[in-house]
């Protein structure tokens, strides 16, 4: 799958972003080994979708192709995918439940530190899949083989720095999708 405005590296793996990309990819490819095909498709769910934050922590370290490479290496489709600077208003609306909370003015601050890449990651039993990719929240205690636990450490921070973020249900997923990518609620 290719898609616009990702510098490649020699090897054909993306190697991050050369500057502001709005990029979405196209949810139909032709059926191919790692798609199935329609009429297995339709024998299954329709599939489910996540919110996917690569946090700027890792933005900064130049981690945004390992990951989306480990998400599409899985089997599950990138739809939509942005690069940008989250004000404060979106994450108040994202992290709506942790406003009240003394840990969310670290998260802010955090989280508007630089820019982060947001995505929208298409599949079956997606949810389930990619917080299993992803790993536990504490990246030091996180397993070997997961995101958190392969590339994330304790930085020694007032905010857990974790690489990513992925929507914790199918409903929050719905929620968080739309606050992120408008034009793609449901």
């Amino acid at each position: 799958m290719e898609v616009t405005g990702l510098a490649k590296r020699g090897d054909g793996r993306h190697a991050g972003f050369p500057g502001p990309v709005r990029a979405v990819v196209p949810s139909a490819a032709p059926p191919g080994p790692s798609r199935p095909s329609a009429e297995r498709t339709a024998m299954t769910d329709v599939p489910g979708r996540i919110l996917i934050l690569i946090k700027p922590d890792a933005v900064k370290r130049r981690l945004i192709g390992e990951i989306l490479r480990r998400i599409e290496a899985k089997g599950y489709d990138i739809i939509a995918l942005d690069r940008l600077r989250a004000t404060p208003e979106l994450l108040a609306e994202h992290y709506a439940e942790h406003v009240d909370r003394p840990f969310y003015p670290s998260i802010v601050e955090y989280m508007t530190s630089g820019p982060l890449v947001a995505a929208i990651v298409e599949g079956h039993r997606v949810v389930e899949g990619l917080r299993s990719l992803i790993g536990a929240t504490e990246p030091t205690t996180a397993v070997p083989g997961t995101i958190r636990g392969d590339l994330g450490r304790d930085w020694g921070t007032s905010a857990m720095e974790n690489l990513v973020h992925g929507s914790d249900s199918p409903e929050s997923a719905e929620r968080e999708i739309a606050i992120w990518f408008p034009r793609f609620a449901r």
